[in-house]
């Protein structure tokens, strides 16, 4: 079932283009349906055009069009997809916008004529920008190059819509009309335009959920111990600032300093966010309450959903169905709650009786039952909170809504993610991206494999190795780590400390044992030893810990300050610790401690910033492991943040239309896929800009001497088999100088190969020496594309030494892709040899990665091998499937995730 399916809806008309049906959040916050017109919208659309202004129909029609008639309806709803195109909008049940795009000189002209109409209502709330991006996307998937529309004058909301999408937009005036024209191809303006129009109506959507002015908890029962009582009580007894209601619908009780109420429907004021605890079965009715008294949020604490079984999965698509159709976000079901410490919220909205302090780090966690560890971990650490979130099934609310809540919240300085599962990988790594350049991003994540995801998680399958999915959180400067300690260890940190400016460390203690221990646990993290270790007395004076201690901050070839300190009498520790935060406070370098006897952050280790007198801490570890590992993992994220990612790489000679032409040609031939021939293969990446040498098949020992003869010596004879890879044979026979080489290569490979069905041997000229690489892409369904490199042979076949990345990629990104495998130093001469021509290398891994963002038919592309060397490159073997796409997670039009995937 899709989000917006509609049970009054007759049989869809042939084409109905179902992939075109998304939820979208509006400026607002509040959630809206988009979907193709269908014939059977004629009535809605004549009860739209009613309701609109007469201004309005003046500036669509340039007439005063008072009535739309039954004949101009149903031309207007039917449409056939192709050359005629129409979108609407519904809000609340009821039509609030409607675009069209019609193509100009029949169904593959490269140009369409657009026009929009927004309910008047609704104007300014975002309608006009959404139809535009799908319309867009919509055209540039079927071929439109350009949108033409005629606009008056006076019509500046509809000419901004344009203007202000990141479009290249020209004008002229002709006879009372401003025509417009611009390429609806996606450009970079556009797409940040389109990235910073997503973030701010998801965040505004999130507030109503983190920060609402009233809310009402349905299922307060008279039993004390019971979740609904329990959520209620400990909103009350957190102080949530704003309104609180209860409701239960058999009100046969009282509650201490509040009114029971039957329903929501009868709640004598507005309601933001309705927290949901009564039994599955009775949710439904809950949810249809709230949407008639306008609420705007809901938390599901309830379960028995997906995770429950069949049944349960399908009343969790029929909530958030419902839900959404009323403009209103999820979170949960099977929710453990929400907390919001800020003193102008006070909201304890979980099953945690007691609410975290007040700080400056923001949680989230998809699982109920991690929800009292999660929060016991930030206790005990002296860790404050800004946010908690729970998401339970996550069928709505995801940490990616959640994140772009947080990217433009001043008082959320960090960010840390428990994820047990992840529905959209790609919008992760573009959220993740823009906030880690922000402030940092911790995640527990174990795997992406879907053998490890909870009931009640809707993930597609993944083909990929779970080493992708690592590589996707270090492109987007993310701070993964392995479990809930090392996360609070990372947070302790990154909260109360500077970020590290680089690798260079100073340790300075009082035992040597402890200082020897975190010199060492530095090195084996990738850190540098630049200032001691300086081993202080035993009994050291806080006078001498702070000499020691300036000397260290002090010198210009230090990045970060770690001590290692015991405490001989504990009135003589607590200076030693105080003369330690008191120091630190007065440097921009971070510091940290392993100070036996002080665990977390202790007062002790609090100084006021002479600057700012905002009060800094020094985190303290139990051993210097801990401390040692938080400290690389934040000098990484460092490194990252400081370096210039630049934008999406797009190497010149690309013709994409050729290239889209050639795999739709294949594709309409053969509907299932199928590998292209090697001369089409030849003429995809001609497309983007990679020659591949050509070979020539022989299939005996004389065919391969007549092919050598007419190439010219040195030849090479090989297996293009792909089933050679499997195997730990060698399928190639290279500097072939003569007829009687030739002829022994051939029949010595034929002889090996034979028995492995793998006999499909070729003649090609003999490169230059070099060192052989392989470049790959693959179309993933739950990831999209994901770019592979790897030193061809050994590296790749035996030591699964494999490199990936998620496009669109940066240079930074493609020289990180190349040189993170662990051979790469053969790369740049090590071993004596010449260092390749990295720049030819790089040119080809950036158009690969142009090539599978660009084409999401292309199921696998390999090139394999990339014969590199110090005077350039050549690609000597290439091979290409295409197959229809499955639709991306992220595709180029903002969307909600779908409750069938």
């Amino acid at each position: 079932m899709s989000p917006t399916d509609d049970t009054s809806a007759g049989e869809l008309p042939p084409g109905y283009p179902r992939d075109w049906e998304a939820d979208v959040v509006l400026r607002d916050g509040s959630v809206a349906q988009v979907r193709p017109i269908r014939p059977d919208d004629v009535d809605l659309l004549k009860e739209f055009h009613e309701r609109q202004s007469d201004e309005s129909i003046y500036l669509r029609f340039f007439a005063p069009l008072k009535h739309l008639s039954d004949r101009e309806a149903t031309r207007f709803a039917n449409v056939d997809y192709v050359e005629r195109v129409a979108l609407i909008v519904e809000a609340g049940g009821r039509m609030v916008g409607v675009a069209r795009y019609d193509r100009l000189a029949g169904p593959d002209g490269p140009r369409a004529e657009v026009a929009f109409n927004i309910a008047d209502d609704f104007q300014g709330r975002g309608v006009g920008s959404v139809l535009l991006e799908h319309l867009a996307a919509i055209g540039a998937e079927a071929g439109v190059e350009e949108f033409v529309a005629d606009v008056l004058p006076q019509n500046h909301k509809m000419m901004s819509v344009f203007t202000d999408a990141g479009f290249a937009v020209q004008r002229r005036f002709d006879d009372g009309v401003m025509a417009l024209s611009f390429r609806i191809e996606p450009t970079e303006q556009s797409q940040a335009v389109r990235a910073a129009r997503e973030q701010r109506a998801e965040a505004r959507s999130m507030r109503s959920l983190l920060a609402p002015s009233s809310i009402a908890v349905v299922g307060v029962g008279a039993r004390p111990t019971g979740v609904g009582r329990g959520v209620f009580e400990h909103l009350q007894a957190g102080g949530f600032t704003g309104a609180l209601y209860a409701v239960n619908r058999n009100v046969h009780h009282e509650l201490r300093d509040a009114t029971v109420h039957p329903s929501v429907k009868e709640l004598p004021g507005p309601v933001e966010l309705v927290v949901i605890a009564v039994p599955a079965a009775e949710v439904m009715q809950v949810v249809h309450d709230c949407a008639e008294h306008d609420v705007k949020a809901l938390v599901v604490i309830s379960a028995g959903f997906a995770e429950a079984g069949p049944e349960g999965a399908q009343l969790q698509d029929e909530l958030v169905r419902t839900a959404r159709r009323h403009g209103m976000r999820v979170a949960g079901p099977n929710s453990f709650g929400l907390i919001n410490t800020r003193d102008d919220v006070r909201m304890n909205a979980t099953l945690a009786p007691e609410m975290p302090g007040n700080g400056s780090f923001g949680l989230f966690a998809q699982s109920g039952a991690l929800g009292i560890a999660v929060l016991d971990f930030a206790d005990r650490r002296g860790l404050g909170l800004t946010d908690f979130v729970s998401t339970g099934n996550r069928a709505d609310v995801s940490g990616n809504d959640v994140m772009q809540g947080w990217m433009d919240d001043p008082s959320t300085e960090a960010v840390g993610l428990y994820l047990e599962s992840m529905g959209n990988p790609r919008k992760f790594s573009r959220i993740a991206r823009r906030l880690s350049l922000q402030k940092p991003v911790i995640v527990v994540k174990s795997g992406v494999s879907s053998y490890g995801v909870p009931p009640g998680h809707r993930v597609r399958p993944t083909h990929t190795s779970p080493d992708a999915f690592k590589s996707m959180l270090r492109q987007a400067g993310v701070i993964r780590v392995e479990n809930l300690h090392q996360m609070f260890d990372v947070a302790q940190l990154v909260v109360n400390q500077p970020i590290p400016r680089g690798p260079r460390v100073a340790i300075v203690g009082n035992s040597d044992a402890l200082g020897a221990l975190a010199a060492d646990n530095a090195i084996s993290w990738g850190l540098q030893i630049a200032h001691g270790p300086v081993n202080l007395p035993a009994e050291c004076t806080p006078a001498q810990l702070e000499v020691a201690l300036e000397a260290a901050f002090a010198d210009p070839d230090v990045d970060s300050v770690v001590t290692s300190l015991m405490q001989p009498i504990i009135i003589e520790g607590i200076g030693l610790a105080t003369t330690l935060a008191k120091v630190s406070a007065r440097h921009e370098k971070p510091s940290l401690t392993t100070f036996l006897g002080i665990s977390g952050v202790s007062e002790a280790l609090a100084a006021p910033d002479p600057q700012t007198q905002v009060e800094r801490f020094v985190p303290s570890y139990a051993v210097p492991e801990d401390g040692v590992r938080a400290l690389a993992a934040a000098t990484r994220y460092g490194e990252w943040r400081a370096t210039d990612r630049g934008a999406p790489v797009l190497p010149e000679g690309i013709d994409k239309a050729a290239a889209e032409q050639l795999v739709d040609r294949v594709l309409e031939a053969s509907p299932d896929g199928r590998p292209l021939t090697p001369p089409e293969t030849r003429d995809l990446l001609a497309a983007y800009g990679i020659e591949v040498w050509p070979y020539t098949p022989v299939r005996s020992a004389d065919e391969a001497v007549r092919v050598a003869d007419q190439l010219g010596y040195p030849v090479v004879v090989k297996s293009v088999s792909p089933l050679v890879r499997t195997q730990p044979v060698t399928a190639v026979r290279v500097d072939l100088t003569n007829a009687d080489a030739v002829r022994d290569a051939y029949r010595t490979l034929d002889e090996r190969l034979a028995p492995l069905h793998a006999n499909r041997l070729v003649v090609q000229r003999m490169a230059v020496p070099g060192i052989p690489c392989v470049v790959a892409t693959g179309e993933d369904p739950l990831f999209g594309p994901v770019v592979r490199f790897s030193l061809a042979g050994a590296p790749t076949e035996v030591m699964g030494d494999l490199a990936y990345r998620i496009p669109p990629l940066t240079e930074v990104d493609v020289r990180d892709l190349i040189n993170s495998v662990r051979a790469a130093p053969l790369l740049h001469g090590r071993g004596g040899g010449l260092a390749v021509d990295q720049a030819a290398l790089e040119d080809v891994v950036a158009r690969i990665s142009v090539l599978a963002e660009h084409l999401p038919d292309v199921a696998s592309l390999e090139l394999n091998p990339v014969n590199t060397h110090a005077g350039g490159l050549e690609v000597l073997g290439a091979a290409v499937m295409v197959a229809p796409p499955v639709l991306r997670t992220d595709s180029g039009r903002r969307s909600l995730p779908k409750t069938d995937t």
